[in-house]
């Protein structure tokens, strides 16, 4: 018997695409009337005392000791270790909503729900992967792909794990995404796509050809009755490299494609502003004629979820970024441009680099944006290439798969990479 409460926002979320492409777990989920929104309720109306929430009060504010409140002077104690919301400082969550219209012009003026603060992207496709994965919903994702996309879908919800080709002679295999696609909806009548662009461990973003193309294929399925769950992983959003890249999110125009296409953003300050100890993400929901009502209770079973869970995200982090993002000096995003142009500029020594050299065992996958770009291994063992490079050249990579070696040259000083990439190549032909 589900909770009353979920009955509520199943109810309020009725023949929607959400209530169709929901889990088990999505349809169980609920926000209790616990003590988080009893909390919520004295903050408002308990004028005379507050005795809700497990916080040591002293003269009106959080105790803290100044062991620590020394070393951050200008913060509040409460913005450094009182208890954030569950879904996130709520100027935060605005802040950052402005800034994807700010990122993304064309959603303006298109309807979607607010942000909501999760703890890293990670959190983020994991809590989605609750709300929408079960062993009766699998998750179609590209091949190669990041490894964590399997460890969250097949183990942590005993789901299928489906992939499509990613790229096929030098290209983005638009084909083999058309027809994995049509797959999924031809066996469930819906389908549950994850698009991480930049991708991981690629590198590659889509032109805007492309993505139109991937908007129509959405867009055709939609419209013959399919149900589209559309998560896109923007992890590495904005860092692209190439004049033809798309600059917008997939979000931006899948948000309000169609009512049978619920469109989900994941993003955050990660690596687009560089602090990837901060461990914030965020969630966003879009779908065409979505009322706000429903948003808000999309928005309450993923609380549910957070709550359930890591009950609220870390106080600290929310506060220095929402502290950087409103500062009205340019600091924040001049900051940004000087460390994107670090990595543009070793994409381009690399980009040079494999132009110019061949291998019969590697050739590079396409790539054009983001921290990575990827070899393919042709014969022979990603693995062992790895480890022939680590402990031959003292070199580290990563073996994504039998068949895929990623490099992360964001983390390469420009200097390093003529002699990284030529005992890359040197020891893939000794193999």
């Amino acid at each position: 018997m589900l909770n009353p409460l979920a009955q509520e926002l199943n109810g309020i979320l009725k023949n929607s695409s959400a209530s169709f492409l929901f889990s088990d777990f999505g349809e169980r989920i609920y926000f209790p009337n616990g003590i988080i929104a009893q909390s919520g309720e004295a903050k408002k109306f308990g004028y005379t005392a507050n005795g809700t929430i497990g916080t040591t009060i002293i003269d009106g504010r959080p105790a803290m000791l100044d062991a620590i409140h020394r070393h951050v002077p200008e913060f509040s104690s409460a913005s450094l270790v009182g208890y954030a919301p569950t879904a996130g400082n709520p100027d935060l969550r605005e802040a950052w909503r402005q800034d994807m219209i700010r990122k993304n012009p064309s959603l303006e003026f298109k309807e979607f729900s607010q942000p909501v603060l999760v703890p890293g992207l990670t959190a983020g496709i994991s809590y989605v992967a609750d709300l929408f994965f079960d062993q009766t919903k699998p998750l179609l994702a590209a091949d190669p792909s990041w490894d964590n996309y399997a460890l969250i879908c097949e183990a942590r919800r005993n789901a299928p794990f489906h992939q499509f080709r990613m790229f096929n002679d030098g290209k983005f295999d638009i084909d083999s995404l058309e027809a994995a696609l049509r797959k999924e909806c031809e066996a469930n009548k819906s389908a549950r796509l994850l698009l991480n662009f930049p991708q991981n461990p690629s590198g590659y973003s889509p032109t805007r050809a492309e993505a139109k193309k991937i908007v129509s294929i959405l867009k055709e399925l939609a419209e013959a009755g399919n149900k589209i769950l559309c998560i896109s992983d923007d992890a590495y959003f904005g860092l692209n490299y190439e004049d033809d890249i798309e600059p917008e999110s997939l979000f931006a125009q899948t948000c309000d494609l169609h009512p049978n296409i619920l469109a989900v953003k994941i993003d955050g300050p990660t690596k687009e502003d560089f602090v990837w100890g901060f461990r914030a993400g965020f969630v966003t929901f879009g779908c065409k004629g979505f009322s706000k009502e429903q948003y808000q209770a999309l928005v309450t079973k993923l609380m549910g979820t957070i709550r359930s869970s890591v009950s609220c995200s870390s106080t600290p982090p929310q506060s220095f970024l929402l502290k950087a993002m409103t500062d009205e000096s340019e600091e924040f995003e001049e900051q940004k441009l000087e460390y994107r142009a670090v990595l543009e500029e070793r994409y381009k020594k690399v980009r040079a680099f494999v132009d110019s050299h061949s291998s019969k065992v590697i050739e590079p996958l396409p790539f054009n944006s983001g921290y990575f770009m990827s070899f393919a291994v042709k014969g022979k063992d990603a693995e062992e290439l790895r480890q022939k490079l680590l402990h031959g050249c003292g070199i580290g990579t990563v073996s994504i798969d039998s068949k895929t070696l990623r490099v992360a040259f964001s983390s390469l000083e420009a200097e390093q990479i003529e002699e990284v990439y030529s005992s890359i190549y040197k020891i893939a032909d000794e193999l």
